[in-house]
């Protein structure tokens, strides 16, 4: 059996040392380790994974909220005007003037209103300014008046600039009594002057009663 086996080895290498066909006989591959896959390298940067999406997601910005502690004043309302009133100067509207001269007295029975003696008083009143005083009343008050005579006061509509009337005033006195006077002139119920008189003096001395009362005339010099 061996020798069988030996020349077949030797025949073997005969056969291998001629290059019958001409062919070179590959080279018996030596066996390498397959490569291995590169371990995945983790690193600070996230990954970023891209979804399949086909529409562009909206972006949403969410603003920061600062609350404000500070509040606007309402603007006040503008005020309602309102009118003014302008005093009248002395150059528009004159001051009216007036005068009074107490010209006497004497006294009677009025019986007619019911009263015992009445003192009655001559009044002058005049206009010494430059307009018309309108509504011109002398008023008459005593220092021992009773009642009210409806006689105490006397009124002139109109009385002219440079002008002067005659007036009888009576009020309710004492009997047989020294009556001390008072006569307030006024117009439109606004007191201009107050004339005092402590002692009427009868006016039968300065040649009776007078005979143009209520009369306007111009003031006499």
């Amino acid at each position: 059996m061996k020798n069988q086996i030996f020349p077949s080895i030797a025949l073997l290498f005969l056969l291998s040392a001629c290059d019958v066909w001409r062919v070179q006989p590959q080279p018996i591959p030596i066996w390498s380790p397959n490569p291995t896959q590169t371990p995945g390298i983790v690193t600070a940067t996230p990954v970023i994974f891209t979804l399949p999406y086909t529409q562009t997601p909206g972006i949403v910005s969410i603003a920061s909220f600062t609350p404000s502690l500070t509040s606007t004043p309402e603007t006040p309302p503008s005020p309602i005007p309102t009118d003014t009133f302008s005093a009248p100067t002395a150059s528009s509207t004159p001051t009216p003037i007036l005068a009074v001269e107490i010209l006497g007295c004497n006294t009677s029975i009025d019986i007619s209103h019911g009263m015992g003696e009445v003192t009655n008083a001559y009044v002058l009143v005049k206009n010494t300014g430059s307009v018309d005083v309108s509504n011109a009343c002398a008023l008459l008050r005593a220092a021992d008046e009773d009642r009210e005579h409806p006689d105490k006061k006397a009124c002139i509509p109109i009385l002219p600039p440079l002008n002067q009337v005659t007036l009888k005033l009576t009020v309710d006195s004492a009997y047989k009594q020294d009556t001390s006077i008072q006569v307030d002139a006024s117009s439109n119920d606004i007191l201009l002057i107050r004339v005092d008189k402590s002692a009427c003096t009868d006016i039968g001395l300065f040649g009776g009663v007078p005979t143009d009362l209520g009369i306007i005339k111009p003031i006499q010099p």
